[in-house]
């Protein structure tokens, strides 16, 4: 039975995007490649680790905002460094404070140092108490459909499952599990974490994700720039093949044309 998909817009805490391309601000050599990355990827929603980069707490400092403003681009601070529910609150609180009353957030609780792995116990702590003072909660979390279920049951406006461990490269590691996480979904569901070239951001919108966030693959690229650009058009063609429907797989050859009428 062929499956009709028509497009629907994304739309994040009641504001509708162009572009299904989220990027970080990190690992770059310098602002001006950082600004010109962003802008070759066409990305609206620019995420920014708020404990390791200034928007503002650190006066006289160079500020982030000055070459990404917030009238240009959503600012999606996230809670990156924070390893247990109390620091990232605190984190979330204070980029609102920041962003004069900004609720939508990216939550994300790590479990250690080498994996950087979502400590799952800790980010449902946290996203209970973000949503109940009032945040959107955009969450980094594991494969894991049972969590990406809870974390949705708590009120949280995007689940964000790691397709490979941050900054790895390694592109969609479990296919099956975010198959089963998009199936149940009932809101948007990126992926977070593990692209490391266009392919992988493409499979990723193949599979029916709604959009995807990234940094390393694009900040850790030969030419970032460049990079930047090409994940932009990943993430359009594997959009525009996600809706249009792959045809079936099959064992044997089947001709391209019909061989009905050929002449003899």
């Amino acid at each position: 039975m062929s499956i009709v998909r028509s497009d629907k817009p994304f739309v994040l805490a009641g504001r509708t995007y162009q572009s299904r391309l989220l990027v970080g601000t990190g690992k770059y050599r310098d602002m001006e490649e950082t600004r010109l990355a962003i802008e070759a990827s066409g990305a609206e929603i620019v995420t920014v680790a708020v404990r390791r980069t200034n928007i503002g707490q650190n006066p006289g400092e160079p500020n982030l905002l000055d070459i990404l403003p917030p009238d240009r681009y959503t600012i999606l601070p996230n809670t990156a460094g924070c390893y247990d529910a109390i620091e990232a609150v605190r984190t979330c609180r204070l980029a609102r404070e920041l962003l004069d009353g900004h609720n939508l957030v990216k939550l994300e609780v790590l479990a250690d140092q080498k994996t950087l792995f979502p400590n799952v116990i800790e980010t449902l702590k946290a996203a209970e108490t973000l949503v109940k003072e009032g945040f959107d909660v955009m969450v980094y979390t594991s494969d894991d459909p049972i969590i990406a279920r809870q974390l949705a049951e708590i009120g949280c406006i995007a689940v964000m499952p790691l397709a490979g461990l941050i900054g790895t490269g390694l592109g969609i590691c479990n296919p099956y599990n975010l198959q089963i996480i998009l199936e149940e979904a009932k809101i948007p569901v990126l992926v977070d974490a593990g692209v490391g070239t266009a392919s992988d951001a493409t499979i990723a919108m193949e599979l029916g994700c709604e959009a995807v966030l990234m940094n390393s693959a694009i900040a850790n690229a030969q030419q970032p720039i460049m990079m930047a650009e090409a994940m932009k058009h990943a993430i359009v063609a594997g959009r525009l093949a996600y809706l249009a429907g792959r045809m079936p797989k099959k064992l044997y050859a089947s001709a391209s044309s019909p061989l009905d009428g050929l002449i003899k």
